[in-house]
């Protein structure tokens, strides 16, 4: 008989002097202690059968179809005895291999969140003026990014700005709603256009535009709350998000009335070829303050257009993009609708570097006065951590001589987010 007929038959009597070790279990106990043994008993006639039928093999056995009953007999009988003794005997005997128990447990560092940090610093020099603060250490950011569960995530960036620490963005969201829907709620950075959203060392440019500095506040829209936010398709892809918040330029647009506010945002793509898509958006945000009969309005139209070939995008891009806002804050309901926009394009000269332009138009919205700015850029992707830029803005505000202004930018990143835009 084989090596494994013999151990087969030793885990039999194994098991069969097991139940007899049972006397003092209670009466149930032992009635199944007696079925288990009656089965093993059974088993070891079969085993006693089978050993009969293979007996040994003539060593010049002529060349024939192999009888594969008895092999399938054993198989059958290792089941069995598996069922009978509740292990997983079968299994084992089947892939050669020792059982492995895995844990479900999240182990240490799947437990620690994602950490990933920001330098942003920035020398300029202004022309005409005294030099002063021509060197800002503009912002230094950390980002924690981890999934809470199954079913939801976190983001929380806490920024050092001129000296201040504060949290730029904390929230959490939900995927997967019914409705295909996701849930935000916490302090984020609104979804007002193209580049709202963008942290600032993440934009092609150094600063946000002026016409989105001047209408959303000086550091863009922001606000604690809650966001809704949906996609769905045909002639196209299209997003709409809606958002209740307390905006942090609550003291800018809304007089610090502390009341919320409301956004609703539609954006449209459309991919034109394999090499170009387009974007389409819209976003209306409303907010009041009774106690000085205000009411703020604000209204904006973004549009973007990029070609990128699949073949060459590391070396070739072009983007262009642009937005249009309007400012209306009624005081009793009068007010003056003020207007201002940006269109700036970018261009990707080579795998490093990318030059760049935009212009300004802003009205002032106490006063009317336009100002107007043309700034070029030319920025060198070093590699995903690092990136430097050098830029010249030229500003004029009515009746008054123009400026301008020479600045360096390097920005840096250490983390698995690198230049992230939100």
């Amino acid at each position: 008989m084989s090596r494994h007929h013999h151990a087969l038959l030793a885990a039999f009597a194994v098991a069969l002097a097991w139940p007899a070790g049972l006397s003092a279990q209670q009466p149930a106990d032992q009635r199944r202690m007696d079925s288990l043994a009656a089965e093993v008993r059974a088993l070891k006639a079969r085993v006693d059968s089978l050993r009969a039928r293979l007996g040994p093999t003539p060593a010049a056995a002529p060349a024939a179809r192999p009888d594969t009953s008895g092999a399938d007999e054993l198989a059958a009988l290792r089941a069995a005895a598996a069922a009978a003794v509740g292990t997983d005997t079968a299994a084992r005997a089947d892939t050669g291999t020792r059982t492995k128990f895995v844990g479900r447990e999240r182990s240490q560092p799947q437990l620690n969140p994602e950490i990933s940090v920001t330098g942003d610093v920035r020398a300029a020099a202004r022309q005409p003026g005294v030099q002063r603060e021509n060197f800002d250490p503009r912002e230094f950011e950390v980002g924690f990014q981890s999934p809470l569960d199954p079913y939801s995530s976190t983001k929380i960036f806490v920024s050092l700005e001129n000296g201040e620490v504060s949290v730029e963005e904390g929230y959490a969201y939900w995927t997967g709603l019914p409705g295909r829907i996701r849930f935000d709620i916490g302090k984020f950075r609104q979804q007002f256009g193209e580049l709202n959203r963008w942290h600032l060392h993440a934009l092609p440019e150094t600063e946000y535009p002026l016409a989105l500095r001047t209408y959303l506040g000086s550091d863009g829209l922001a606000g604690t709350g809650i966001s809704l936010y949906r996609a769905f398709g045909g002639l196209g892809t299209h997003e709409v998000t809606a958002q209740v918040t307390r905006s942090a330029s609550d003291d800018e647009l809304f007089d610090g009335a502390g009341r919320p506010t409301y956004l609703v945002r539609l954006l449209n793509f459309w991919q034109l070829n394999r090499s170009t898509y387009a974007q389409l958006g819209g976003t209306a945000l409303y907010g009041t303050n009774p106690d000085s009969s205000l009411r703020t309005k604000v209204g904006g139209l973004d549009f973007r257009l990029t070609w990128r070939p699949p073949a060459r995008a590391l070396y070739r891009e072009w983007t262009l993009r642009g937005e249009l806002f309007a400012l209306r804050k009624e005081y009793g309901g009068a007010g003056t609708t003020r207007l201002g926009w940006y269109a700036g394009t970018t261009y990707k000269l080579s795998q490093r570097w990318i030059a760049g332009v935009r212009y300004d138009y802003v009205e002032d919205p106490p006063s009317g006065l336009i100002t107007r700015q043309i700034i070029p850029s030319l920025t060198l992707w070093e590699s995903e951590w690092v990136e430097l830029r050098a830029q010249y803005a030229w500003t004029k505000i009515a009746a008054q001589p123009s400026t301008n202004q020479f600045a360096l930018q390097a920005v840096w990143a250490i983390g698995p987010h690198k230049h992230e835009t939100y």
